[in-house]
């Protein structure tokens, strides 16, 4: 995903792949990685915020990233492929499972 045809390619096929596996609305599991900041896991849990969002965040054997799993329902694959945008666009270095 480093060029932004790439990465809109990425979005489609995540797309197709959601439309054809779940009926809609469906809950969703987004997971993410970050560097254990507390500033970069407060940002990625407030895109989420006021959402029902279940949060779950582990560190790493070292401590140096954060695991952030985030489960809620979401209304189509749409909405999930727009919050996957949002969070690449405003935390930087996070890295999208």
């Amino acid at each position: 995903m480093s060029t932004p045809s790439n990465s809109e390619e990425f979005y489609k096929k995540l797309r197709e792949q959601l439309f054809e596996t779940a009926s809609w609305p469906s809950e969703y599991l987004y997971k993410f990685i970050v560097k254990t900041e507390a500033a970069k896991i407060s940002d990625l849990e407030n895109i989420f915020n006021n959402m029902g969002a279940v949060i779950h965040t582990t560190a790493s054997k070292n401590g140096k990233y954060t695991s952030v799993s985030i489960n809620l329902c979401m209304s189509n694959p749409d909405a999930v492929i727009a919050k996957y945008k949002e969070v690449a666009e405003k935390i930087e270095g996070v890295i999208s499972l």
